[in-house]
């Protein structure tokens, strides 16, 4: 996932291509043959670029086809019915972003913040509706991948770990390979977001508007959800609206006493421009008090490439987990993978 602001015209069919074959082959056919459609359609991509640089990309241009009925046909489709109705596309990228709450991160982040001694003050950056703030309250069902024994053969086992209260209507699963599975859920006993717009989970509209981000072929995606949406409205989250750097202190002062602070993100840095990104970064390494977790694209963060490129990494489409500023794990984007590069201190 390459930083959205960066969607210049050289970058934005080379942008396209690099979706099609890292991000959505092999797990949406159809997101496949539509970035690739795109990456070729001189005719698509100048009306793309009449739009703000971070409204160019991919998951917002499909959700936002899909959510106004576009279907889930073939590029051609796409394209005719993209022609036909550009205005109303166009109208409504500008109005929404993606905002993709994937419920399903909060299984590769788990293994850092079962190592951060409780109680936890969380505080997401990017929250969406919040649904990623509660990793207390979802089952896991976790796949480790050990290695070639003297059968010389890989072993798979698997593990589920429940909350204290009983199996969660919201299973996430996640293959583990370099790490072990976290013996126990985080004790959290204060969640905050930040957003531009934060969404209420329990409002139909904003509810559908997530739904149509979850790519066509995820129907599992959209179960989990619909079932983390379910948890999240019982208790609905303390949700700030603002800009991470002018909001992110301002939470940090309300967190409790007697709680580790810890700020984190998911696929949400790439839509800032690099000055803040920087900045963001700086500020939180800045911050001995906080426990700093990062789930981005490898190109986001100033320092996290050069970290891949010493160790001999390529991270092929995957993100970056870090923990105050060191890589310690390549995540699949929805969550449904972690690999170990490195030991959390």
């Amino acid at each position: 996932m390459q930083p959205m602001t960066e969607l210049e015209a050289e970058t934005l069919r080379d942008y396209y291509g690099k979706f099609a074959r890292l991000e959505a082959d092999d797990t949406s056919p159809i997101y496949t043959a539509w970035a690739e459609g795109v990456a070729a359609d001189d005719e698509i991509l100048s009306l793309l670029l009449e739009l703000p640089r971070p409204k160019r990309q991919a998951n917002l241009l499909f959700g936002a086809a899909r959510h106004l009925g576009a279907g889930e046909g073939s590029y051609a489709d796409l394209r005719a019915w993209l022609l036909d109705h550009w205005a109303k596309v166009r109208e409504l990228m500008l109005a929404r972003s993606t905002q993709t709450n994937e419920a399903g991160r909060c299984a590769t982040l788990l293994p850092a913040l079962a190592r951060v001694p409780g109680p936890l003050a969380l505080i997401e950056v990017g929250a969406s509706a919040g649904l990623c703030l509660y990793p207390d309250r979802y089952s896991y069902r976790f796949t480790v991948n050990e290695a070639a024994g003297s059968s010389g053969s890989d072993s798979a086992k698997s593990t589920t770990l429940d909350p204290a209260n009983g199996p969660s209507p919201v299973v996430l699963e996640c293959v583990l390979t370099n790490s072990t599975v976290p013996d126990h859920l985080p004790e959290v006993a204060w969640r905050a977001g930040i957003d531009l717009n934060p969404l209420d989970i329990t409002d139909a509209d904003q509810r559908e508007w997530l739904t149509s981000l979850i790519w066509p072929e995820h129907e599992s995606r959209r179960e989990r959800l619909l079932a983390a949406a379910s948890v999240a409205a019982a208790d609905p989250p303390h949700l700030v609206r603002g800009d991470l750097l002018d909001t992110v202190e301002i939470l940090l002062a309300e967190v409790p006493a007697g709680t580790q602070p810890i700020v984190f993100h998911s696929a949400v840095l790439a839509y800032v421009d690099a000055e803040a990104r920087a900045r963001f970064a700086s500020l939180m390494q800045s911050r001995d008090d906080v426990v700093w977790i990062s789930n981005e694209g490898a190109g986001v963060l100033p320092d996290t490439r050069a970290q891949l490129e010493t160790l001999g990494i390529e991270p092929d489409g995957r993100f970056v987990l870090s923990v105050d500023g060191q890589a310690v794990a390549l995540t699949g984007p929805h969550g449904q993978s972690y690999v170990g590069i490195a030991v959390i201190p």
